[in-house]
């Protein structure tokens, strides 16, 4: 009798034993990290949030449907945020000196798809899902919306409590490839990464003020570049003349400028970019042999959609807030 009860006393205490555990482990997930902070993960939320991605999906189609130009500016908002003390949401935050008041993000657009993401959000599943993870999806389902590949995200990342506009340091527009290069690989993205990010620049456009330079006065030449496509000049000059609207906007990818695909590439191949930044891919050697493989010009062949994804994921895990390092945002616009 003895010996049985020892034995049921043990078996109780190893149950015992597991179910805190267990519970210790919900606990850690439904901060957004996970036990032990671990990384993000494709299905994270289950149970917790069943419809966290068909949420989003719907508040990002509205918005684009709404405004076109929504697409390709939560694009550029998520490389924007996880460039910037990796993806954690710092870039909707709002407020004097925060991240959104920096020059390069004045021009951001689509804060209101991702506030009414998350306000749905809160109302099915308060607490559980990070403004992080809906900038994350919400860049997916742009791609989708404008024709392209999409790919499963992994979530679980946290939100970010500090957002300051000193920290926006970005790829610049003027960039040279090795600057490029260096900027990609200190975010732990290699050349293929930075060649394929780029090609997200098919849908979107730049602002005047911001190319025209080239169009007319290269250099102080008074001339326009001389690497430009001599055709592509005076098309570019018209929508952007000299004296012109600052703020007016030319299209990033001439003729696509609605749709995810190859033709951004290929007018990089052809010279009708107006980024110079974009132009002088076509420069290096390793960056033009991998533009001509996305491009199907050059063996092993590779598949723009699914690159895009692969690289859209790495920088998704960039610097992510997991465990004590961040917290769910109430809204997505200040922390808690």
């Amino acid at each position: 009798m003895a010996r049985g009860y020892n034995l049921l006393f043990i078996l109780v205490t190893f149950l015992v034993l597991v179910a805190a555990v267990a519970a210790q482990g919900n606990i850690g997930s439904s901060r957004g990290g996970g036990p032990g902070g671990q990384r993000p993960r494709v299905g994270f939320y289950g149970n917790r949030c069943r419809n966290v991605e068909s949420i989003v999906a719907s508040v990002v189609r509205r918005h684009v449907q709404s405004n076109p130009a929504n697409a390709p500016g939560i694009l550029r908002m998520h490389f924007h945020d996880c460039f910037v003390r990796g993806c954690d949401g710092s870039v909707l935050i709002a407020g004097n000196n925060t991240e959104r008041t920096a020059g390069p993000n004045r021009s951001l657009r689509g804060f209101e798809a991702i506030e009414e993401a998350k306000t749905r959000l809160e109302s099915e599943c308060p607490g559980i899902v990070s403004c992080a993870d809906i900038l994350t999806l919400a860049a997916r389902d742009a791609v989708v919306l404008t024709g392209g590949q999409g790919w499963r995200v992994p979530l679980g990342r946290l939100d970010g409590r500090i957002s300051q506009a000193s920290d926006v340091i970005l790829p610049g527009p003027n960039d040279a490839v090795d600057k490029q290069k260096r900027d990609f690989s200190a975010k732990t993205l290699n050349t293929l990464d930075l060649v394929t990010l780029v090609g997200g620049h098919t849908i979107g456009t730049a602002g005047c003020g911001l190319v025209r330079g080239r169009f007319f006065n290269f250099n102080g030449t008074g001339q326009p570049d001389p690497s430009i496509d001599p055709t592509f000049v005076p098309l570019v000059q018209a929508r952007c003349p000299q004296n012109g609207d600052a703020a007016a906007r030319v299209d990033l990818d001439a003729g696509s400028a609605g749709r995810f695909d190859t033709s951004f590439l290929s007018n990089v191949r052809t010279r009708r970019v107006v980024l110079q930044s974009d132009l002088v891919l076509w420069n290096d050697p390793e960056t033009r042999t991998i533009i001509e493989r996305l491009l199907g010009l050059r063996r092993p062949s590779l598949r723009f959609g699914a690159e895009f994804g692969n690289s859209m994921v790495k920088m998704s895990l960039i610097e992510v807030k997991t465990g004590s390092d961040g917290e769910i945002r109430r809204v997505c616009s200040a922390i808690n």
